[in-house]
């Protein structure tokens, strides 16, 4: 480890059909697994990973810049990662960039493999802000570590487009091959910083990660090496690091991904799910042991979706190349995992999916919404919403949102037919996904983070 740890006290089957019974199957695991409390959204896409809001209620349906915003706060730097909250704070991460001159981005560049469009700094200056929920304002503004020459990242993407994950009184932000971090919410103070798990993003990061007891669980799939590892969430060392196993295509464009896991319990056991390039894999969690693995089938690579689980099955999409939304049932003691159905229309490559009750949602990269029958993957309906999307659509008070670059957000009724609600527009680019707790949503553009509440009766 470059910087040595402070050590510090630490806190730490198949599912029904029926929606309510599933969320609180799955809800359940994310408590489990450490990440969760009722007045919380403790990591990206909420206290279970799948993209539901239980703890919201009487949500606003409309917005715009003068209506129904408790607050808005002025972000410093720069960063799409989404917001994860506390009972007190908002807490996000940004990258304060000192720009590169002319002839330090082409050395920078000098020797990259990359076709992409991509931007350089000379230094980026990582930092996690914590925003107070009651006020808006930024309670702490706290400096992490400072990265010289990092490596160029892709136009539509930052140097902090990793989520924050919260796990009791720790907050852990990671940034990819620039490194990762634990801050004491209580303190403001940097507990442990690690900046071994390196690998070249060629794009930029964008796997967030994962909280599994006292384990730290990060996708590490760059073009030049691909394995997951686990860091202890006490100390920031490294507790397992496992390579991955499947055969991959000689280009090293096609051997990266972006994808984030999901812990979801399955045979009596908790499992990682964590899709890389062209294969699927199941880790144990406390060891890093491959359990089984999975080919696509078909190209797949740059993967960014995180996977949802319900029915027994995983949901995820191939991403980049031909995109597919796959239905996967996972390994077993006595079963391969197998791919249950497939099915290539409206399949994002970068926001992920979402399911209510029987019904599986997905939003494509430019915007088309689509309903398919999770359970065989026939087409219910199809629907523009028009923009390009990055962030992920969310359930919360029995409606969808579904949030586009363009700063637009879809309110959506859930159900066999499409049904928009409203469409709101606020100043600025939403990347990030938001949150839901209590009576508000609380939502990042790319200048702003936004508290959308109605004023009470």
């Amino acid at each position: 480890m470059i910087v040595v740890a402070i050590p510090a006290p630490f806190e730490n089957s198949p599912m029904p059909a029926r929606m309510i019974v599933c969320l609180a199957v799955v809800l359940a695991c994310a408590c489990r697994a450490g990440v969760g409390r009722a007045d919380g959204w403790p990591q990206w896409r909420g206290p279970a990973g799948q993209g539901h809001a239980e703890a919201a209620h009487d949500l606003p349906v409309s917005w715009s810049e003068r209506e129904n915003v408790a607050w808005k706060a002025p972000l410093p730097g720069r960063g799409w990662s989404s917001p994860v909250l506390d009972d007190k704070h908002v807490w996000l991460t940004t990258a304060v960039e000192t720009a590169a001159a002319a002839d330090e981005k082409a050395a920078l560049l000098a020797g990259s493999q990359n076709s992409q469009p991509v931007e350089v700094a000379r230094a980026v200056t990582m930092r996690a802000l914590a925003v107070a929920r009651d006020s808006g304002r930024i309670a702490h503004e706290i400096e992490l570590f400072t990265v010289e020459k990092p490596q160029p990242i892709h136009t539509l993407n930052s140097f902090a487009s990793p989520s924050p994950v919260l796990s009791g009184n720790r907050l852990f932000c990671h940034f990819g091959d620039y490194g990762t971090a634990c801050v004491d919410t209580s303190t403001a103070a940097v507990l442990w910083v690690n900046r071994e798990l390196r690998l070249d993003h060629m794009n930029g990061p964008g796997s967030t990660p994962a909280v599994w007891r006292d384990r730290l669980v990060i996708p590490c799939d760059g073009s030049d090496v691909q394995y997951i590892a686990a860091l202890d969430t006490a100390t920031g060392a490294v507790a397992w690091k496992t390579p991955r196993s499947g055969s991959l295509k000689d280009n090293p464009d096609l051997k990266k991904a972006y994808g984030t896991p999901l812990i979801v319990p399955f045979d009596g056991r908790d499992v990682v799910v964590s899709p890389g390039a062209d294969w699927v894999y199941g880790y144990d969690p406390a060891t890093g042991k491959e359990l089984w693995r999975l080919s696509y089938g078909t190209l797949g690579f740059s993967i960014v979706p995180r996977p949802v689980a319900a029915h027994g099955l995983v949901f995820m999409s191939t991403s980049f190349s031909k995109p597919e939304v796959l239905a996967v049932r996972p390994g077993g003691e006595a079963r391969e995992p197998e791919i249950v159905w497939r099915q290539p229309r409206g399949a994002p490559s970068m926001p992920s999916p979402l399911v209510v009750g029987d019904e599986l949602y997905v939003v494509s990269d430019k915007g088309i919404a689509t309903c398919l029958d999770a359970k065989t993957g026939v087409v219910v309906w199809s629907e523009r919403l028009g923009g390009n999307f990055s962030s992920s659509p969310f359930c919360a008070d029995g409606r969808i949102y579904a949030g586009n670059r363009d700063g637009a957000t879809f309110v959506i009724k859930p159900g066999r037919a499409f049904e928009l609600i409203a469409t709101n527009r606020l100043d600025g680019q939403i990347f990030a996904t938001p949150a839901a707790v209590g009576r508000a949503i609380y939502l990042r553009t790319d200048e702003a983070l936004y508290k959308l509440e109605r004023p009470n009766p």
